[in-house]
């Protein structure tokens, strides 16, 4: 796949991540699937951290569609903090099996987001002075 397909595909992919930050994961995390997106027992400070969090990250992955080379630190570090958090969370459920249902929840989710960005990140980076 060349870089002109990429950026598209990858566009299509921040503004989907943004939207999920932004607007999926709180109702997950609260009323949809609390066992598989938080924590038990509920941890509502924690959780507005995290949803804070991503809801920031989600609207800075949408404006940076506007300009995908002025953002790839932005989007590397959405894919490395995405493996980070859901190795630390994979480590925790073997550790407490009462967090299985996050290995089922948000952890693959996490995974697959990291996977299909860094995918798509531009492989022929050109440098400029």
């Amino acid at each position: 796949m060349d870089d002109t397909t990429r950026a598209k595909y990858l566009s299509i992919a921040l503004v989907t991540t943004g939207l999920i930050y932004i607007f999926a994961i709180y109702p997950l995390m609260v009323w949809i699937w609390p066992s598989g997106w938080g924590w038990a027992p509920a941890q509502p400070e924690y959780e507005q951290i995290i949803v804070g969090f991503y809801a920031t990250l989600g609207v800075f992955l949408i404006i940076a569609t506007r300009n995908i080379g002025a953002y790839i630190g932005l989007i590397w570090f959405t894919v490395c903090s995405n493996l980070v958090h859901a190795t630390i969370m994979l480590f925790q459920v073997l550790i407490d099996r009462t967090e299985l249902a996050n290995l089922f929840g948000n952890i693959p989710v996490m995974y697959l987001i990291a996977g299909i960005l860094w995918y798509l990140l531009p492989k022929h980076k050109k440098c400029s002075s």
